[in-house]
C-alpha cells in the first residue's frame, strides 16, 4: 500500500487512537492492546500514535528470503543508521540462503513484542521495529545511536592521582565504567523505570554478597513510589528519595567519578545510576563521607590524614569565622587582646555600619561573584573573579564602607569553603554561615553556641536509608573511625564500615607483606 495513503488514513484515525490511549495516562495502551498481525492496520496505528513526528521513518520492504511484506519503523535521530543499513536492511533485502527473516538479521540485540505500549516505548528509546505481514509480534532491534558525549576527565571532582574518566549521559556506558573496576559476577544491577513521559531508566548497582538487602528494599521501594512526569537528572531523584528533604545537608552522595562509585560499592553501599545524567547517587552515606576524596587513597596515609583534618578545620572556619568576628566586635570584645583590639578599632572607627551589616554586605558580594564566575564562560569567569575581587575589595575599603579586617575574614572564609571536596556540602555550609551570623548579631558568643548545638542535634537526628547520618560519631562506632577524620594505613582497614550493615564485614587479610628492610 502506498505510504502517502497510509499517512492520510493515519491522520483520520488519530482521534480514535488518542481516545484509545487514555486508558492509561502517560503510556497510552492497556495490557490487551496488541498488534493485529496485519501490516496495513499495524502501520495505520503506528502512524496515528506518532502524529506530527517528522523524524519517524517508515521503510517498507519485501523480505527476499520469504517474499513477505514488511516495514521498518524508527526515529531517525535516536538510531544508528549504519546498523540499520548493514545489520537489518541489507540482510533482509539480499539474503536468499535462509528462509527465516529473523536469523538473517545480524543486529546484536533482538526481542519480540506484541503490546503497543512496549513497542511505543522501544521506538522512543532508539530501537527499530520490524513489522512483518502475518506475524503476531513485532521484532525489536537494538539500534540505539543517539548523540552522546565522549568519556572525559571529570569537571567538578578533579583528581591528581586518580583516573581521568568521568561518567557520561548514557546509562549503559556508566555501568560499563563501573564494571571495569569490579569485573565480578556478584556485581548485580536492579533496573526500574520512572517518569510517565520520560520513562527514565534507573539502575541500582551493588555487590550481592556484601550489600545489605534491607537497604536495597528501601531504595527500590522509594524509587517505585515516584509518580512524576519526567526525571531529568540524578539531582532530582536525590531530592525525591532522601530521608529529610528540608535539611540543608545532602543525605545522598553525588559523584561523577567511576573509581569513587566502585570504592563505595566495595564498602557495601549502593550506586544509583540515572540515564541521561552524568553523575550517580551513592547511598547510604554519613556526614564524614562528604569529606573523603579519591586522592586520599592515592597518597601516603599520613598526608591523607593531615588533609582530612584540614578539611574539618576548614568546615568550622567556613561556618563560624564571620559569626565569631561579629560576636567579638559587637558583644564580647573582652576576648580580644588589647593591642589587637586597638588595631581593629583604628580600622573600624571610619566604618559607618555595624559589623553585622558589614559582614552581610561582603558575604553577599562574594556569593554574587562566585555565581557570576560559574555562569560565565571560563576565561571571562576567571577574569571576573580576580579583577572583581581586587577592585571591589580595594574600592570599598578606600571608601570607608568596609574595614580591612572584614575583607581578611571574608577571604579566609572563602578559601576554607573551597577546600571542601563535595559541592553539595559546600552549598550547605554557605547557607548555614548566614544563620550563624544572625545568631551572633543577636546574642554574641552565646548565639553561636546555640546555633552550634542546634546544628549538632540536627546532624544526629538525620538518617540516610536507615543509617545514622552522624555515624560513626553518633552513635559512636570506634571500628569506623579508621577512615573518617583520619585515614589509617590501608593494610589496617581489614573491615568494611559497620554503618553500612554489610553482609560480609571482612574485606582483606589480616596481615601485610613486609619488605626486606622490615
Amino acid at each position: 500500500m502506498d505510504l502517502l495513503r497510509l499517512l492520510g488514513i493515519g491522520r483520520r484515525i488519530a482521534n480514535t487512537a488518542s481516545g484509545f490511549g487514555k486508558r492509561k495516562s502517560g503510556y497510552g495502551y492497556g495490557s490487551s492492546d496488541c498488534i493485529s498481525g496485519n501490516l496495513d492496520n499495524d502501520l495505520k496505528l503506528m502512524l496515528a500514535l506518532f502524529t506530527d513526528t517528522p523524524d519517524l521513518n517508515v521503510r517498507p520492504l519485501t523480505i527476499r528470503a520469504t517474499g513477505r511484506r514488511a516495514a521498518l519503523v524508527y526515529l531517525e535521530g535516536l538510531t544508528d543508521k549504519n546498523s540499520i543499513n548493514n545489520d537489518i536492511l541489507k540482510p533482509l533485502l539480499q539474503n536468499v540462503e535462509d528462509g527465516c527473516e529473523t536469523t538473517s538479521v545480524t543486529v546484536g540485540r533482538l526481542n519480540r513484542m506484541r503490546r503497543w505500549i512496549d513497542i511505543q516505548s522501544a521506538v522512543l528509546q532508539g530501537s527499530s521495529i520490524l513489522f512483518v505481514d502475518g506475524a503476531a509480534d513485532a521484532q525489536v532491534h537494538g539500534t540505539e545511536g543517539w548523540p552522546q558525549r565522549a568519556i572525559e576527565d571529570p569537571q567538578v571532582e578533579t583528581s591528581l592521582k586518580g583516573a581521568h574518566q568521568g561518567f557520561v549521559e548514557t546509562l549503559d556506558q556508566n555501568i560499563a565504567l563501573i564494571r571495569r573496576y569490579l569485573p565480578h559476577r556478584n556485581l548485580k544491577i536492579k533496573e526500574q523505570r520512572v517518569g510517565r513521559r520520560s520513562d527514565t531508566r534507573i539502575c541500582t548497582v551493588y555487590l550481592d554478597d556484601v550489600a545489605n538487602m534491607d537497604t536495597l528494599a528501601q531504595i527500590e521501594g522509594r524509587i517505585g513510589k515516584i509518580d512524576i512526569d519526567v526525571i531529568i537528572n540524578s539531582g532530582e531523584l536525590s531530592e525525591l528519595i532522601e530521608d529529610d528533604p528540608y535539611s540543608p545537608f545532602p543525605q545522598i552522595l553525588l559523584t561523577e567519578r567511576p573509581d569513587t562509585a566502585a570504592s563505595q560499592i566495595i564498602q557495601g553501599r549502593f550506586v544509583i545510576v540515572v540515564d541521561r545524567s552524568p553523575s550517580v547517587l551513592v547511598a547510604p552515606v554519613s556526614f564524614a563521607s562528604f569529606f573523603q576524596s579519591v586522592d586520599d587513597y592515592s597518597t601516603r596515609w599520613s598526608i591523607a590524614t593531615f588533609i582530612r583534618l584540614l578539611r574539618f578545620f576548614a568546615l568550622l572556619v567556613a561556618i563560624f569565622l564571620p559569626a565569631f568576628y561579629i560576636a567579638v566586635i559587637s558583644f564580647n570584645f573582652e576576648l580580644i587582646p588589647l593591642r589587637l583590639l586597638l588595631t581593629i578599632g583604628e580600622y573600624r572607627g571610619i566604618v559607618p555600619i555595624s559589623p553585622f551589616l558589614e559582614a552581610i554586605f561582603m558575604e553577599l558580594t562574594l556569593e554574587m561573584m562566585r555565581e557570576a564566575g560559574v555562569r560565565l564562560p571560563a576565561p571571562v569567569g576567571q577574569t571576573v573573579g580576580i579583577v572583581g575581587g581586587i577592585v571591589i575589595g580595594q574600592a570599598v575599603v578606600q571608601a570607608g564602607l568596609i574595614s580591612n579586617i572584614m575583607v581578611i575574614v571574608v577571604a579566609f572564609t572563602a578559601i576554607a569553603s573551597f577546600i571542601l571536596p563535595n559541592f553539595d556540602m559546600v552549598a550547605a555550609v554557605r547557607l548555614l554561615r548566614f544563620f550563624m551570623m544572625i545568631g551572633a548579631a543577636l546574642f554574641g558568643i552565646f548565639g553561636i553556641m546555640i546555633g552550634f548545638m542546634i546544628l549538632i542535634a540536627h546532624l544526629i537526628s538525620l538518617e540516610s536509608f536507615g543509617t545514622p547520618f552522624g555515624s560513626p560519631f553518633a552513635p559512636v562506632r570506634f571500628a569506623d573511625w579508621k577512615d573518617t577524620m583520619v585515614r589509617i594505613p590501608l593494610w589496617r582497614m581489614r573491615k568494611r564500615p559497620v554503618s553500612t550493615k554489610p553482609a560480609e564485614l571482612d574485606r582483606q587479610v589480616a596481615h601485610r607483606t613486609e619488605g626486606e628492610g622490615k
